[in-house]
């Protein structure tokens, strides 16, 4: 598995354990819904920028992200 995998598998794992939807995860990242759908699916190439935004949005450390 990629990092990219391990993100993506850790954003849905961590949104889901929280129960809140895609579109409330985007909201608190001030990020579009459909962008949060593609991160998890893996489709995109985020920045530094976006991880930190989503990071603190969930309320998990970076590093937590692409542990497996």
């Amino acid at each position: 598995m990629n990092l990219r995998e391990k993100f993506s598998n850790n954003v849905r794992k961590f949104r889901t354990k929280q129960r809140l939807s895609q579109e409330e995860l985007a909201e608190k990242a001030g990020l579009h819904r459909t962008y949060i759908g593609s991160v998890e699916r893996g489709e995109r190439n985020i920045t530094i920028a976006v991880m930190e935004k989503i990071s603190i949005a969930l309320k998990r450390p970076i590093t937590d992200f692409f542990k497996e």
